[in-house]
């Protein structure tokens, strides 16, 4: 079974941080790119961030930058979304998705969404940011 398990999500204040983890199961997270997705209620599926396979380039949302930081843990097999200076609006079911493929790099880099059709979905954890 090849699966992607995310952890870390709670309910945190505002101005708050949370660290995501994304581990893999059956296969390694080196040879894949990862990205996260997160969906609030009565929003679309939005791409928060993503990371080349070789963890040297990096992807973000406009309104995340500067707040969150994606990145690997080659020993863990596991990739982690960094959540800092968090909003109410950050409230979501956050997911990780993990693809390989000539092109699967190359998707990251021109926007977090190319790696929407990945083929490699978590069950994904709820962040709720709130007083």
């Amino acid at each position: 079974q090849l699966q992607l398990v995310e952890s870390g999500g709670g309910l945190v204040q505002p101005g708050g941080s949370l660290r995501l983890s994304c581990a893999a199961s059956g296969f390694t997270l080196d040879y894949y790119t990862i990205g996260w997705f997160r969906q609030a209620p009565g929003k679309e599926r939005e791409g928060v961030s993503c990371i080349s396979s070789s963890g040297g380039s990096t992807k973000y949302v406009d309104s995340v930058k500067g707040r969150f930081t994606i990145s690997r843990d080659s020993a863990k097999n596991t990739v982690y979304l960094q959540m800092n200076s968090l909003k109410p609006e950050d409230t979501a079911v956050y997911y990780c998705v993990a693809d390989a493929g000539p092109w699967a790099d190359a998707l990251c880099q021109k926007t977090v969404a190319s790696m929407q059709r990945s083929r490699y979905w978590g069950q994904g954890t709820q962040v709720t940011v709130s007083s």
